[in-house]
């Protein structure tokens, strides 16, 4: 399972997911009051879902290094979900009359780019071990 560098990518992305439930991905004051707001993954019902189903989806993926096919399914699949996080937390920033993007944003790019790092070498080793069956 760790000797597979794709296993610590997994490792990374679900640790970036997890810690943005908490980390804020913007700040700003809403229309009706100055009152500085974050959000964060746990700002709406619809974030707060496909944050934690990104991070249990990048986990389990982990564990089914005997299942390539099944793992590079989840991968992507995480991959299409974090896409789907990524416009869901822009377009509830447009309810924002001013604010910015925080550091911690940068946590969902991660996320991508771990869980696409770790599909691409998924990939090599399930076309590495398809080319040694067809040896046989």
């Amino acid at each position: 399972m760790i000797q597979r560098i794709q296993s610590i990518w997994l490792l990374l992305a679900s640790i970036c997911t997890f810690c943005s439930l908490q980390l804020p991905f913007y700040s700003g004051s809403l229309a009706n009051n100055n009152v500085v707001v974050f959000v964060n993954g746990m700002y709406s019902f619809p974030i707060s879902f496909v944050t934690i189903v990104i991070g249990v989806l990048t986990t389990i993926s982990i564990f089914l290094y005997n299942n390539r096919p099944l793992q590079m399914r989840f991968c992507l699949f995480s991959l299409i979900l974090e896409s789907l996080l990524i416009f869901l937390y822009f377009t509830q920033t447009k309810q924002f009359i001013s604010g910015t993007l925080s550091l911690s944003s940068i946590l969902q790019l991660l996320v991508f780019f771990f869980v696409l790092l770790a599909f691409r070498g998924i990939f090599k080793d399930h076309k590495i071990v398809k080319e040694s069956d067809r040896l046989r």
